[in-house]
């Protein structure tokens, strides 16, 4: 049984599949209100703040993912990821399975060094030191080694679906929705992006990998790094839309910030895009030579596919 916590998020949802599809049937997927992906999935409505639901949710499982997300609050994170986190890694002791944390780069140093797994960590805000203290803890799990345990991290997010990110919200959705995208803060800076079901099919790699534990992985990404302008023009074409597209600087978002919750709570990113952002996976494709990484092309040739989109007239 490999079990699943945070199962509706869209890492979840697509490491669901990818676990179903080349791994095991024998799935279980947890969260508050589970949702089947596969006709075979086990769904458990489980509170992970909760302790003992949560080492029931994951009685008898031989790998648990730690998949859980929560919305851009730095205070919900403060007062809530610790614990979940917490209480996964005391549940998947107590049933002796592996652990296999998705983590970001939040507590990354934002600035224009490459990002290797042994870049330090330097967050520059709460919810950066929220994301440090949490793998930490796994780093910890690591090192004590009563269980097997991995980190797989990755940089920013595009893709399919329900995925959350500066690229979608500002780039794609917009170019879906027939408006002009915003970059924030620079076009002229390279960003590193990973296709989200990329990032799960790599992460389930990883889970069945036995001498994958006791390792933190940087997830597969394409060593071409578009800068935000050549990201835009390519995203534009794929949508058929016009190519001209809006910056807004960091002081305007940072103003934004006054009046919205919602960029408030992103403002401490905002340094990463004034910086190349290189994000370096070659231990990933070195161990794993025959991983097949969507290249940003055919990631919006699908995201088009999936909107059922008609060009503008």
């Amino acid at each position: 049984m490999q079990t699943i916590l945070g199962a509706n998020g869209q890492i979840a949802v697509e490491l669901a599949r990818q676990l179903h599809q080349s791994y095991t049937t024998d799935l279980r997927l947890v969260s508050r209100n589970p949702r089947k992906v596969n006709p075979t999935d086990v769904l458990v409505s489980a509170d992970l703040l909760d302790a003992e639901q949560t080492t029931a949710a994951v009685e008898g499982s031989s790998i648990v993912y730690f998949t859980a997300g929560l919305p851009p609050n730095t205070r919900l994170w403060e007062q809530q990821f610790p614990t979940m986190l917490r209480n996964a890694l005391d549940a998947a002791r107590a049933a002796g399975a592996k652990f296999a944390y998705f983590d970001n780069t939040y507590m990354y140093p934002q600035d224009d060094r490459v990002q290797t797994e042994d870049t330090p960590f330097a967050p520059l805000g709460r919810k950066g030191r929220v994301r440090a203290a949490m793998a930490s803890m796994v780093l910890d799990e690591m090192r004590r080694g009563d269980i097997p345990a991995l980190i797989g991290r990755a940089p920013e997010f595009y893709g399919p679906g329900r995925t959350q990110s500066f690229t979608n919200a500002l780039i794609i959705d917009n170019l879906k929705a027939g408006k002009k995208p915003r970059v924030p803060v620079r076009d002229d800076r390279r960003r590193t992006l990973i296709w989200t079901p990329d990032a799960s099919r790599a992460l389930a790699a990883l889970g069945n990998t036995p001498d994958a534990f006791g390792q933190t992985w940087h997830l597969p990404v394409c060593e071409d790094r578009p800068t935000y302008r050549e990201f835009v023009a390519l995203a534009a074409a794929t949508f058929d839309r016009d190519g001209g597209y809006a910056v807004i600087p960091k002081w305007a978002l940072q103003l934004a910030g006054v009046f919205s919750p919602q960029v408030r709570e992103l403002r401490e990113l905002l340094p990463r895009y004034e910086h190349d952002n290189r994000f370096d996976a070659t231990k990933f494709t070195t161990r794993f030579p025959q991983f097949a990484i969507t290249d940003y092309r055919t990631g919006l040739d699908l995201i088009r596919s999936e909107t059922g989109h008609t060009p503008a007239t």
